[in-house]
Formats: structure tokens, sequence, C-alpha cells
């Protein structure tokens, strides 16, 4: 299913090794690529997080007013989102597209001496083996695995930032269920994380880091320069609709 991505990530990491030399450092410029073609949509994304935030009071209260009526509040629903010009998946847009390249090289890591001749698939020193697993890994002594688990700490670790500082941005019962969320994350993140190749925690973790980075310095700014947009156009959205009814009201004719 995901043969074709694998093939571009085998063509992508094959180029980028012929000066890289070394298959760590090869990954980690490959989440800088990916995370530069993927900026733009991010920061779209950001910015449809942030009006979701300021229309989320009325969209409670749709579903409120027809709790007892699914099929016309999924109408009101819809309404609402075509008045508002408002796309609820366009957040999701970004981590959709990631999730398939996540997927593809777990299947490029872990068959990676089918693809290439070259036998030491390491990060330096750091990591010996990117192929490996943390479980597998301490088969060889707890300090052999030391830095698989060190990357797999920050797997979860790096998962459970950016949900915490999103977090912020909510408040009461949302706040509190989006952090409870974040915690469930992180620990099925460090199941799933035990049987990972350690190359695929590497370019997650690297992938998280620069997110975690980009929250701090770009998407908070972009939230709060959206939120603010977002309830200027809904205080003025009222005096519009009045200006656009004057303007279609018919006008007497004169006597002559």
């Amino acid at each position: 299913m995901w043969d074709w991505i694998v093939n571009i990530l085998f063509e992508l990491l094959k180029l980028i090794q012929t000066f890289a030399v070394d298959w760590g450092l090869s990954i980690i410029i490959l989440v800088v690529i990916i995370r530069l073609l993927l900026t733009p949509l991010m920061l779209k994304s950001t910015k449809s997080t942030a009006r979701m935030q300021v229309l989320q009071p009325k969209m409670l209260e749709i579903q409120e007013r027809y709790a007892d009526d699914p099929q016309r509040q999924a109408e009101e629903m819809q309404k609402f989102y075509s008045e508002n010009k408002f796309n609820p998946m366009a957040g999701c847009l970004p981590l959709l597209i990631q999730m398939p390249v996540l997927f593809a090289l777990f299947t490029l890591l872990r068959n990676l001496p089918n693809y290439f001749s070259d036998g030491t698939f390491s990060f330096f020193n750091i990591l010996p083996d990117l192929t490996t697993t943390p479980s597998a890994s301490f088969a060889d002594g707890f300090m052999v695995a030391l830095p698989a688990l060190v990357c797999l700490i920050l797997f979860a670790v790096l998962t459970l930032i950016p949900q915490l500082y999103m977090s912020r941005n909510q408040t009461g019962q949302q706040a509190q269920s989006m952090r409870m969320m974040a915690v469930v994350m992180t620990v099925m993140m460090l199941w799933m994380g035990w049987s990972l190749p350690v190359g695929v925690l590497l370019y997650y973790d690297v992938s998280s880091a620069w997110q975690v980075i980009q929250q701090i310095f770009v998407t908070q700014k972009v939230i709060d320069k959206a939120k603010a947009d977002e309830e200027e156009r809904l205080k003025n959205a009222p005096l519009q609709v009045e200006v656009t009814r004057r303007e279609k009201k018919p006008r007497p004719h004169k006597k002559k």
C-alpha cells in the first residue's frame, strides 16, 4: 500500500546519503526537507485551529439547541461552517500527510538492508543500528540499549509537550480533556515506540522538536493574530449584514 511512498523515500534518502555520509544525519536532513515543505500547510492549519477556538461557543450553542434532533443539528452546523467559510478538517491535514510518511519510513528502515548494500546503518557512534528496536537492543545490555531508550523517552515526551502547549489556548473542561488525552497519547507512544525501529524514533524526535520550537516562536503568534482577526470579523459581521439589508431595501418612488 505504501510502496510508492517507500520508493520516493528510498530515492530521497539515497540522494541525501551521497553527501551526508551518515544514515542518521540523512534522516535528520529528510525531516528538515519534509517540515519545510509542510510549513505553509502547518500555518494554514494553525489559523484554522485558532478560528475554531473563537467559533467554539457558537458551535456548542448549536449542538445544545438541537441535541434532540441530530439531523437538524448536522444541517445547522453545515450552514454555520458555510457562513463562516470554515473547514473543521483543515487542522488535521498536516498530521494526515505525515502519517503515510511515518508508515513508509517504518517499512523502509525495517527492510533497509534489502534496499541498500551498506550494512552499517548507524547515527555516528550514538545509535549503532537504526534498524533495531529499543526492545531488541536490550539483548546487548542496558548501556548499549541506553541511546535507544533515550530516543523512546523523547518519542513520548515530545508528543506530550505540543499537546500541553496547545491546551493553554483552551479553557475549562476542554483544556482538561485535552491534557488528559495528551497523557493517554504519551503512554500509547511509549508502548508503540518500544517495537519501532530506532531510525523511525529519530525521525519523529527531530520532527517533534521542530514542532515545539515552531510552536514557541511562530505558532502562538499566528494563533493570537488569527484569533484577533476572527473576533474583529465577528464583531463587524452584524454591521455588515445591516448595511447589506439597507442596500437591498427598495427605495420609494418619488412622486412627479
